[in-house]
């Protein structure tokens, strides 16, 4: 979930994070204008959050019955569990502090404890359809979604996310793992040097933003995460409305969630239930905490931070496919 206390959104902070060319934080800015075409998306995605959570809940039940509760259990008290409780607690805090980054995050520790790209990438996108779903419906409530923008973002966004999960689970995962990788180094350092170097403005043509959404959907899906740092950062830098921009890229975000989600689950038969569940327990313990972080720590430092983790990461996992 990705508004905040409107409180955290201080001059202070602005300025932290204008220092460092890093979009705002979202706070809750009213309009009173409607617009009827985003209103059935809203509608959309609350019917597909409902029913998401119904069927997992009918499936859960449905497969183990009367025993339901001793499965339950069982979950509980995986490792796996655990590990992704950890991995979303971490993951979130960054994501609630940066307002990006958690598919990343959350990535690059999973690869780390030994999950392939595809299981991975799946069980991230999985669970960020709820968190992603509240986000975005809350910036249309809020009059921060620009209908012209979040149409030229939606189809090439969701397309690259299907070309991405094609190439993920297509390869040989061992061929795969160093690619996502070096992808995620790339990712770090181009935190770590955004934190430090700040970034001219430059325009960008509405006719370059579909191109742009088909990247970040392609690496998203790929990688696990980007389309915030790629897309979000890349408008707001050319100088689009930092509130429209990142209200429409979140909005749009959830859908292109969901289609990876659903893209996944096509070429992945077997759904890490366990992982999945301790990310979304995790990430949801880790909200006031980052609002915390966000409050009191520099935006630098935490940028740098977050950097240097996925950074030192992924060489890790670098070094061991190639010793």
């Amino acid at each position: 979930m990705k508004i905040r206390d409107p409180n955290l959104n201080s001059e202070t902070l602005k300025k932290d994070r204008e220092g460092i060319a890093l979009p705002p934080l979202e706070t809750i800015t009213v309009n009173s204008s409607k617009n009827p075409f985003l209103f059935w998306f809203v509608w959309t995605a609350t019917l597909i959050i409902i029913a998401l959570i119904g069927y997992f809940v009918g499936r859960f039940i449905g497969e183990n019955g009367n025993e339901s509760v001793d499965a339950l259990y069982i979950i509980l008290s995986t490792e796996t569990f655990w590990t992704g409780v950890i991995i979303g607690f971490f993951a979130q805090i960054i994501d609630g502090a940066l307002g990006m980054a958690y598919g990343i995050s959350a990535t690059t520790f999973l690869l780390s404890t030994g999950s392939s790209p595809a299981v991975a990438s799946a069980s991230v996108h999985i669970a960020a359809v709820f968190t992603t779903g509240l986000s975005g419906i809350a910036h249309v409530k809020f009059g921060n979604v620009s209908r012209s923008l979040f149409i030229r973002l939606l189809l090439p966004g969701i397309i690259g996310a299907f070309c991405g999960v094609l190439f993920v689970t297509k390869l040989d995962a061992d061929l795969i793992k160093p690619i996502i990788s070096i992808y995620l180094l790339i990712m770090g350092i181009f935190i770590i040097k955004k934190s430090i170097f700040k970034k001219r403005s430059i325009k960008i043509k509405d006719s370059r933003i579909s191109k742009l959404a088909l990247t970040g959907g392609f690496m998203d899906s790929a990688g696990g995460g980007g389309w915030g740092p790629i897309v979000t950062s890349t408008l707001v830098g050319a100088g689009q409305d930092p509130r429209l921009t990142i209200g429409s890229v979140n909005f749009a975000e959830f859908f292109l969630t969901l289609a990876t989600a659903g893209f996944f689950s096509i070429f992945i038969t077997t759904a890490p239930f366990s992982t999945i569940a301790g990310l979304v327990i995790g990430g949801l313990f880790a909200a006031p905490f980052a609002a915390l972080l966000c409050k009191y720590l520099p935006v630098k430092f935490l940028m740098i931070v977050v950097g240097c983790v996925v950074s030192i990461l992924s060489m890790i996992n670098l070094f061991h496919f190639f010793n």
